[in-house]
């Protein structure tokens, strides 16, 4: 399942970095982001990430 860059962008479109995964799962849930866009947020391991495309990379990298 891969997840659209884009529509991961537009879902962490707020987020205060540096951020930990819940603070950006707040944010994406509340941005209304897709099942799929959340799911692959939840897959992220726990820790604090510095910027959306470090959100992006990790994503990419599970083969979300």
């Amino acid at each position: 399942m891969t997840v659209n860059p884009i529509e991961l962008q537009k879902a962490l479109g707020g987020v205060g970095y540096p951020a930990d995964k819940k603070q950006i799962m707040d944010q994406a849930k509340q941005h209304g982001a897709d099942q799929k866009v959340m799911k692959a947020l939840d897959a992220l391991p726990e820790k604090t990430y510095d910027s959306p495309a470090a959100v992006n990379k990790e994503v990419s990298k599970e083969g979300h």
